[in-house]
């Protein structure tokens, strides 16, 4: 067996798809079958099942990965050492978050880590879906549940509050807002039902099942601009609309949700100087910024 082929082994376990690991490899789809080829032969076992949606692990293929997963920390490791990038924090650090906090919180301070290593090259992936570690989507992700399964590792950043917003003029424009019952009469902004990402942002049956979302998006910073324009009333993050001059909390001493964001990484790499040093730095930001949230 080479051990060169578990790469391209790894690439396809990971997206399912010869393209798209070809892609990522930067060599074309027949290198990839072509190794993957070998490596089934030098084995004397079929590795993926090959159907019309792509490939998927076969049972030896489940048993492969775990070791081929620790041999590539190995060399992840091994080479951040020996070209001294555990020094020099040298590399890229691709970081996933929603986009509330992604756009609004890290946007405007990530900047402190790059200058505080020159060398290292920040990837902020802001989007409103979770991306995917074990497929290497993203080396970081910051999310609104724990996971539960996967070769990850998972530390609280901190708890977060969302309460009920609107733009004053809609206030003064539309029925006064005394409870819950109150907001059947108003226009709601809120998610998609079938394109919210994370169950824990599912507000809309909290208030109640009268209350249905006139104006709808999966993005939450699309929801703020709605809010801030006077289209409804919106449930958002203090840390995004609590900065926003042109919104103010409605029900501020009855109504409040909170929610926790995580910082997760995969086992394999969660070692390497670069990673480590993001989580502390983002740490250390959400720490120093703790009233906000």
């Amino acid at each position: 067996m080479r051990w060169d082929d578990l790469k391209f082994f790894l690439a396809v376990a990971r997206t399912g798809q010869l393209t798209i690991a070809a892609k990522g490899l930067k060599v074309d789809n027949a290198t990839v079958a072509r190794r993957i080829r070998a490596l089934e032969t030098a084995l004397d076992a079929r590795l993926f099942d090959r159907n019309p949606k792509g490939y998927s692990l076969t049972e030896v293929g489940q048993r492969l990965l775990p070791s081929a997963e620790a041999m590539e920390t190995t060399t992840l490791q091994a080479q951040a050492q020996l070209q001294g990038r555990d020094d020099s924090l040298e590399g890229v650090v691709r970081l996933g978050a929603p986009d509330g906090f992604g756009s609004f919180f890290l946007a405007p301070r990530i900047h402190k880590l790059a200058r505080r290593h020159p060398k290292l090259e920040i990837q902020l992936v802001a989007l409103p879906r979770v991306l995917s570690l074990a497929k290497r989507e993203a080396d970081l992700t910051v999310a609104i549940t724990r996971p539960k399964s996967g070769r990850l590792l998972a530390a609280k950043l901190t708890d977060y509050h969302l309460r009920l917003y609107a733009a004053p003029d809609y206030l003064k424009e539309n029925p006064p807002i005394r409870d819950l019952d109150d907001l059947a009469q108003h226009a709601m902004i809120g998610y998609i039902p079938d394109l919210i990402f994370d169950p824990k942002l599912d507000y809309m049956p909290i208030l109640g099942r009268k209350v249905v979302p006139q104006i709808s998006s999966s993005n939450l910073i699309a929801q703020l601009n709605a809010t801030l324009a006077g289209a409804g009333l919106c449930i958002l993050p203090d840390f995004l609309a609590g900065e926003q001059p042109g919104l103010q909390p409605v029900l501020r001493k009855t109504f409040s949700l909170t929610r926790t964001f995580w910082i997760v990484a995969h086992e394999n790499t969660a070692d390497l100087r670069r990673i480590r040093e993001t989580i502390e730095f983002i740490k250390e930001e959400v720490r120093a910024n703790k009233d906000i949230f």
